[in-house]
């Protein structure tokens, strides 16, 4: 289950939620990856998951019984989330750069707004 541990994530979620109500594609884009990226930041890798792995004669390495395949997430500190959010932008910033030079203005200008709107949530 999933938990918010700051503001920053809050704020990313209602603004969204606001971005979707409004159809703004480009803030839908650079808020949905952000987030993605805070959840996969989160995630437990396989290898370190704490699940017991029972087996049963139907499969093969099976867990059972309500939520045994329930593994804790990592808890995020707000200053993880908002490296999480830099780096977002700062990829994007990077990548228009890139387009840039290839004469793709278009594709250039559309990541340059996405960072823009991730970098909101780095001045607060």
């Amino acid at each position: 289950m999933y938990v918010d541990n700051g503001l920053v994530i809050a704020s990313l979620r209602d603004a969204l939620k606001t971005a979707l109500k409004a159809r703004d594609r480009v803030a839908i884009s650079a808020l949905r990856s952000a987030l993605s990226a805070i959840e996969n930041a989160e995630a437990v890798p396989v290898e370190d998951s704490s699940l017991p792995l029972t087996g049963n004669e139907h499969f093969a390495g099976a867990t059972a019984g309500l939520g045994a395949a329930e593994a804790v997430r990592k808890e995020l500190t707000e200053a993880d989330v908002l490296a999480i959010v830099a780096k977002e932008a700062r990829d994007r910033t990077t990548a228009a750069e890139e387009y840039e030079q290839l004469g793709r203005a278009d594709e250039a200008a559309r990541l340059r707004a996405e960072a823009e709107v991730l970098a909101k949530y780095l001045a607060k």
